[in-house]
């Protein structure tokens, strides 16, 4: 039998999404200044108020309120009306010097020698039904809000968009597990009070909200879906048909929303920005952290196993674990599921011997490998961690003292297919 299966993503002026961006500037410029540093920063986000918290251990200074602001400024919060913008919110520093008791299990002199920052296991999951090797609701999910974005920012076709958006969508499975169509789209995007009532009469305004949803339902199905559709293959783009439900701002005007309207919290989006509820997930939030936190780069390092695996014709779709002891320098557990996808008569016992061969997973050497202590990731911090393009950027950071500091850096290096070809050796042998 057929059967549904949904994902959903938030905006980057989601609350929460602003406090993951927050947290990931910061460590961003913590690690410009000095990559050796420590960083565990958690954000609190409400209406005209954000709170810093957590542990750092650095030789750079850094001025966290300005970082903070430019961050709430680039997503769009620049208008007093939306009750918290970047010029005038105050910002609560609470961040103190990480444990030393911590530190000693982590640092060793030499990388080979990591421990984990922590314990706990991480995953990592690859499907073929995709290009980017995602699964298909959370790969829409997120697009459906990035070109949302795009017409908030050239404020264009539509001008009355705010940056507090949510987005979810339904697809049909065959019991083969391939995609048939899409059943339905919701989409709730916070908005200006573009149509006034002309009177403060229940009637009026009811008519007046009334209008508004339906501009704003007629411009995402006329304006919003052929953009996206411009964006994805033919294949995907056929399962897109009459039939879709929409819910488009479902309990009507979204006028109050960002922070004003809920507080957002580093680390409460750990399912959007992973696999939107396909293979699982240990727990651990990712933004904030630096990469000798496990919670972090483990997950990214066994999203490049599984995507490699499965673009090796591995197997159809991949999941995989791996797990910590902290301060122990080897994981403590390599697990592989595929599904029963696995090709060529391997088994997934088989496949974890081989990724165990390919890949090294020691903290430090997935450090030194994924190339983690760059400030690559405030660019993570909105519309997934994974299923992104690799890519090589510039980026310039200026310190507490106006010094400024240029990189060229590799973006998302756990997208890299570089493995396929050993995967492939070991498959033939």
């Amino acid at each position: 039998m057929s059967y549904l299966f949904t994902s959903e993503s938030v905006s980057e002026g989601h609350p929460d999404k602003i406090a993951d961006q927050i947290s990931d500037a910061i460590l961003d410029h913590f690690l410009a200044f000095d990559p050796s540093s420590k960083v565990a920063c958690e954000t609190l986000v409400t209406t005209g108020q954000v709170v810093l918290a957590g542990e750092v251990k650095s030789t750079a200074y850094i001025d966290l309120p300005k970082v903070a602001r430019e961050t709430i400024n680039k997503i769009g919060y620049t208008k007093a009306e939306y009750m918290f913008d970047g010029d005038s919110c105050g910002v609560l520093s609470a961040i103190h010097e990480q444990s030393s008791d911590i530190n000693q299990g982590v640092d060793r002199g030499k990388i080979e020698e990591q421990g984990a920052g922590d314990q706990g296991m991480m995953f990592g999951y690859a499907t073929n039904e995709t290009e980017n090797y995602m699964p298909l609701a959370l790969s829409l999910s997120h697009l459906l809000l990035q070109e949302l974005a795009g017409l908030r920012r050239e404020c264009n076709e539509i001008k009355y968009l705010r940056p507090d958006a949510k987005s979810q969508v339904t697809i049909e499975y065959s019991e083969d597990h391939v995609p048939q169509r899409i059943d339905s789209i919701v989409l709730s995007t916070q908005h200006d009070e573009f149509i006034v009532p002309k009177t403060s009469f229940e009637n009026d305004r009811t008519k007046a909200e009334e209008e508004m949803q339906k501009q704003i339902a007629d411009d995402v199905r006329n304006i919003l879906i052929p953009r996206v559709l411009e964006k994805v293959p033919v294949k995907i783009r056929e399962l897109f048909n009459d039939e879709i439900t929409y819910h488009i701002n479902p309990t009507g005007k979204f006028i109050i929303g960002g922070p004003h309207g809920d507080a957002g919290l580093t680390g409460r989006k750990i399912i959007v920005d992973t696999y939107g509820g396909k293979g699982a997930h240990g727990g651990g939030a990712f933004s904030g952290k630096d990469p000798s936190k496990v919670d972090r780069s483990a997950a990214y390092a066994s999203r490049w196993i599984a995507k490699n695996l499965v673009a090796a014709g591995i197997a159809d779709q991949v999941l995989v674990q791996v797990s910590y002891a902290i301060g122990v320098v080897e994981p403590t557990g390599v697990n592989v599921n595929t599904y029963g996808t696995a090709k060529n008569g391997l088994s997934d016992s088989d496949i974890a011997d081989i990724v165990k061969k390919v890949f090294d997973l020691r903290p430090g050497i997935i450090e030194k490998e994924l190339k983690l202590r760059n400030p690559i990731y405030s660019e993570t911090a909105s519309y997934g961690h994974m299923g992104r393009d690799y890519v090589k950027k510039k980026k310039v950071f200026t310190s507490a003292e106006g010094k400024k500091k240029e990189f060229e850096v590799e973006l998302f290096t756990w997208e890299n297919l570089n493995k396929v070809g050993e995967l492939k050796s070991y498959v033939k042998a």
